[in-house]
């Protein structure tokens, strides 16, 4: 079954616009990444929670990153609201020695992950989440394009770091360009999952999307009682991966 998004008219909305912290999100005017990136527990930027772990500070022996949008930044909450912050609690509750690094990006799409995916992993990872194309169902990019993208995204994960796990997250396109965009945009996720050989995580924002109570004014960014469900949901089948990884 195909879970749509809601507030379809707002296209563009997980974009740095949202918020008008453009500058905050972690790029330039050219898209290319500056040093401005934080992890989840450091003081961030501005409504955004990106990442530390990629401009070289110690990150532990194992680190997740969270490759995603403004949906894994954290848009509009403070870092230890946003769920990559609720994951590394959770991982810690478990006595998991992970460091989870939330490399999300307002506005991004899965052309821009792609391209700014090899400075993410400049560093070490030993596993890599992909939570990309959101913005591509918000602005009708064709589906088939963000397949191709997705595929070669976890191409370049796997040829710059061989030694992690990589996992896609399901996303899905609003309502309003269709029903066939809808389904062509959901089963792309299937497609890139089955061609690469990763596993297809659930969608993320199941249980959230379309609950007013648990968005922001926006109606597509999670708040904080939001949040907390995104990261039940993903830590669902982190959690397994995780304690698979550092058993002895």
């Amino acid at each position: 079954m195909v879970v749509t998004l809601a507030g379809a008219g707002l296209l563009g909305a997980c974009g740095a616009g949202a918020s008008g912290n453009a500058a905050a999100a972690g790029t330039n005017g050219g898209g290319a990444p500056t040093d401005s990136a934080n992890s989840a527990v450091a003081a961030p930027a501005v409504g955004e929670n990106t990442p530390a772990g990629a401009n070289g500070a110690p990150a532990g022996p194992r680190r997740v990153v969270l490759l995603g949008t403004s949906l894994t930044a954290g848009l509009g909450l403070p870092p230890e609201q946003a769920y990559p912050a609720l994951l590394q609690e959770k991982a810690d509750s478990a006595q998991l020695p992970v460091t989870i690094v939330n490399a999300g990006l307002s506005g991004e799409t899965s052309a821009g992950a792609v391209r700014r995916a090899g400075w993410v992993l400049e560093q070490p990872a030993a596993v890599v989440v992909l939570e990309v194309g959101a913005n591509d169902g918000l602005r009708g990019v064709d589906p088939d394009s963000t397949y191709a993208n997705l595929v070669k995204l976890v191409q370049m994960v796997k040829a710059q770091r061989p030694e992690a796990k990589v996992a896609l997250v399901q996303m899905e396109a609003p309502t309003n360009l269709g029903a066939s965009y809808t389904r062509r945009f959901h089963e792309a996720y299937g497609r890139a999952a089955r061609e690469t050989g990763v596993p297809l995580w659930p969608f993320l924002l199941d249980g959230v999307a379309g609950v007013a109570r648990l968005n922001q004014g926006d109606g597509i960014h999670p708040n904080a009682e939001g949040a907390r469900v995104v990261a039940g949901t993903v830590w669902g089948a982190m959690g397994p991966l995780l304690r698979e990884l550092v058993a002895p």
